[in-house]
C-alpha cells in the first residue's frame, strides 16, 4: 500500500460517477441508473465549487474554491456559521467520493477533525511549510482514523 499523500486523488474514479465506490456489491451495469445526465464523462474537467461538503458525521459547508494544481489539489470549504465562518483547506485526498447529481462531497474525516485542523490562509498557501503543516496534519488523522 502507498502511503498517503494528502495532496493527491485517492481514487480518480470518484469523480467521474454519483455513486458510493466503496460499495462492492454494486455492479458495473447499475451505474447508469444513478448517473444522470448531468453526470460526467470520464476525463471530464469537474467545478466543484458551489457543492455542499458532508463529513463522517453531517455536513461541513460548501466549496468556496477549488484547485488543479499539479502538487496541490485542494478545497477551501465555507464553513459558514458551524464555525464561525472559518474557511478551511481539505487536500484531496481526504475525499471519499462525488456525487453530481445531488452536487456533495463526501470526505473521509469528521466534523471534529476538520474543525480542528489548520485554518485556509491565502496569504500563506504558497509557503511550503504552511502546506506540510496541513498535509501533516491530514496525514496524521487519515492514520488515526
Amino acid at each position: 500500500m502507498q502511503p498517503f499523500n494528502p495532496w493527491t486523488w485517492r481514487d480518480p474514479a470518484a469523480l467521474a460517477g454519483g455513486y458510493d465506490q466503496t460499495r462492492p456489491t454494486e455492479e458495473p451495469q447499475d451505474r447508469s441508473e444513478h448517473d444522470g445526465p448531468d453526470a460526467p464523462g470520464p476525463g471530464t474537467p469537474v467545478d466543484l465549487v458551489g457543492y455542499r461538503v458532508e463529513a463522517t458525521d453531517g455536513r461541513i459547508g460548501s466549496i468556496d474554491q477549488a484547485s488543479e494544481d499539479a502538487d496541490a489539489r485542494y478545497l477551501v470549504v465555507d464553513t459558514g456559521p458551524w464555525i464561525l465562518g472559518k474557511k478551511v483547506l481539505l487536500p484531496v485526498g481526504t475525499i471519499d467520493r462525488v456525487d453530481h447529481l445531488e452536487r456533495v462531497v463526501h470526505v473521509d474525516r469528521s466534523r471534529a477533525q476538520v474543525k480542528e485542523s489548520p485554518a485556509f490562509d491565502p496569504d500563506d498557501f504558497g509557503r511550503p511549510e504552511y502546506r506540510q503543516r496541513i498535509g501533516a496534519y491530514y496525514t496524521d488523522s487519515y492514520q488515526q482514523s
